[in-house]
């Protein structure tokens, strides 16, 4: 891969809980250039969002603990800067849009207080040029009657209107690379489509980099250039979407796309067994236990990632 604004080497993250560690995200390796968008799929608790969290050093304290690897960000890691220092470009150069809006934003100020907070914070703007700025941000971000919304509480907006608020804070830094974790999930589904197409017409229009959280391969098969398959805390396959679609690979990869409905006559085919348990340790493979092609080499043995094409690897012994 042809990494020029983001690479992510080998980044563990833990928490130490009473009960044991859980290996969140273990040994991940993703990359990003520049304009565009990679696509992190799985199911819950496979490690996307925190992942994610780790890029900005987010992580819940005091059980989360990043213990290893490196984020790479135009030529600087991440993990080595001071409280400070990545302060200014959390939300500044790498701007966030998390889950859930309603949770995110804060009850008791104004939206308009919170993005203009977010402006005087990162671009140091004056108390009336950051008003005006956050009227123009919300503008852009497609928010009708924006002049009367910057007075207006989050509860005093629909689900769509506060994610709509979310992106507006996001860009308030003009970041060059956009975290968009699961931004369609508590939407209907006109309301999806409005906010993917927003996000699509941001990018073009600021030539972003974005990383975009989801489950849903619809949303993976509008929105992104490459797809990263997370399993069990791992990377287990990387590649372009059109190849994802046509050609996937891994078995957990082929399992995501048999499932997905394809008529309503059509019945469901779904992946056998059930998600992994975090604190349980599995020898060999983390899939096999579901996996309909287990051999003895996958219970005895983990697999690394191997190249089956070039930009496409697969932590699968299939094809080592």
């Amino acid at each position: 891969m042809n990494i020029a604004l983001l690479k992510i080497k080998d980044l563990r993250t833990y928490f130490f809980t009473r009960w044991g560690i859980i290996k969140a995200v273990d040994g991940v390796e993703l990359g990003l250039d520049g304009g565009e968008t990679l696509g992190i799929v799985g199911e819950s608790g496979c490690g996307k969002t925190i992942t994610a969290l780790s890029v900005l050093r987010l992580v819940p304290k005091p059980r989360g603990k990043i213990v290893g690897g490196e984020v790479v960000f135009k030529g600087e890691n991440l993990l080595k800067l001071r409280e400070e220092q990545i302060r200014m470009i959390r939300g500044g150069e790498i701007g966030m849009i998390f889950q859930e809006p309603m949770t995110s934003l804060n009850p008791v100020f104004t939206v308009g207080a919170q993005v203009t907070e977010a402006l005087s914070v990162h671009k140091r703007l004056k108390k009336k040029e950051a008003k005006d700025k956050a009227i123009e941000l919300l503008k852009q971000v497609g928010m009708p009657d924006a002049g009367l919304k910057v007075k207006q509480y989050p509860h005093q907006l629909s689900g769509g209107m506060r994610q709509r608020v979310m992106i507006a804070m996001a860009l308030a830094g003009d970041p060059s690379l956009l975290i968009a974790d699961e931004p369609t999930t508590a939407l209907d589904v006109s309301i999806q489509a409005q906010i993917l197409e927003l996000l699509q017409k941001l990018r073009e229009q600021r030539g972003l980099a974005m990383i975009l959280i989801t489950h849903d391969l619809g949303v993976i098969a509008q929105t992104a250039d490459n797809v990263a398959i997370m399993y069990a805390g791992k990377v287990v396959e990387y590649t372009d979407v059109k190849t994802l679609y046509t050609d996937p690979k891994h078995p957990y990869a082929k399992g995501l796309l048999s499932s997905i409905p394809k008529s309503h006559m059509e019945k469901l085919r779904p992946i056998i067994g059930n998600v992994l348990n975090p604190l349980e340790e599995v020898t060999g493979c983390r899939f096999h236990p579901r996996c309909p092609f287990v051999r003895e080499l996958c219970r005895q043995e983990a697999p690394p990632l191997f190249t089956v094409a070039t930009g496409h690897p697969v932590r699968c012994w299939l094809y080592g």
